[in-house]
């Protein structure tokens, strides 16, 4: 089978209740041991936020999160045994959630991105402009349980410092200024905070260009920790995880090209910075 098909109604997932549970048991866990969020956190190598985040069940916890917990917090077997049942994470839509899985233990991530700023590249402010945008209208539970989710993968970009990142990008998004100049203003300077990370490296696809391999669409490519490559393509109410490796194999070449046309690295930050003072 070449895709793995998922398709959605537009909608967000309500929240699992099996990931409260959990978050409830950690954090019963966590106080028995005498120990705070930030302690707990140092000892399972996540930040405070994201201990927080478990435990009020807006995140579902990574496997290395659940040992590390389990670990220090007296190794009862409890939180090994009760990760076995959590549902589905809260803010991810349907169609996307096996590949924000895929996305935690990745050792590569290719991203090329033609409609918005990727979303492990957004500002809070950049997001809830989209959040504000969507159609049918979302809640204001909904639009919290989108930015947290989205805020939690974002994480990965530190906490991954093995893995590597590339993003391309259209310079038509920045263009647009979506949210306004403000909110655009923030947004580059994001980025080029995020650029100066040594696993991260973004290049601009400039505005005029005669040639360009990626005119299909945005796309998306991750290596596992087997060295295993993915391919994954999302519409407007679906998306496509690609296994067959021929397939995989073609996304790979329009990448490849792509890089070579967009603008280096160190050409897309000067852009970048030219960008923000025009704004």
């Amino acid at each position: 089978m070449v895709v793995e098909v998922a398709v959605g109604t537009g909608g967000e997932p309500e929240s699992s209740d099996s990931m409260r549970t959990f978050g409830a048991m950690v954090q019963a866990l966590r106080e028995h041991a005498g120990l705070s969020r930030e302690e707990l956190g140092d000892r399972v190598g996540f930040s405070k936020h994201t201990v927080a985040s478990v435990e009020l069940g807006r995140r579902m916890p990574d496997p290395a999160f659940v040992e590390g917990a389990e670990e220090a917090t007296g190794n009862t077997g409890v939180l090994r045994r009760a990760a076995k049942h959590l549902g589905r994470q809260p803010g991810l839509a349907a169609w996307f959630r096996r590949w924000a899985q895929m996305e935690r233990t990745a050792i590569s991530l290719n991203t090329y991105e033609c409609r918005m700023v990727p979303g492990l590249l957004q500002t809070e402010a950049y997001a809830r402009q989209l959040f504000d945008d969507e159609l049918p209208p979302l809640s204001d539970d909904q639009i919290e349980a989108q930015w947290q989710a989205r805020a939690d993968r974002q994480q990965l970009l530190r906490h991954r410092p093995n893995t590597v990142f590339s993003f391309i990008i259209e310079e038509h998004v920045f263009l647009r200024r979506t949210g306004g100049a403000r909110v655009t203003h923030g947004l580059i300077d994001h980025i080029l905070e995020v650029a100066s990370l040594r696993n991260v490296e973004i290049q601009v696809m400039p505005l005029v260009r005669h040639d360009h391999a990626g005119l299909h669409g945005p796309l998306q490519l991750l290596e596992t920790p087997d060295n295993t490559w993915f391919g994954y393509l999302e519409g407007q109410q679906s998306g496509q995880l690609i296994s067959d490796r021929k397939v995989v194999s073609v996304l790979q070449g329009r990448y490849a090209r792509m890089r070579a046309q967009a603008l280096s690295p160190s050409d897309s930050v000067s852009l970048l910075h030219r960008m923000r003072g025009d704004l």
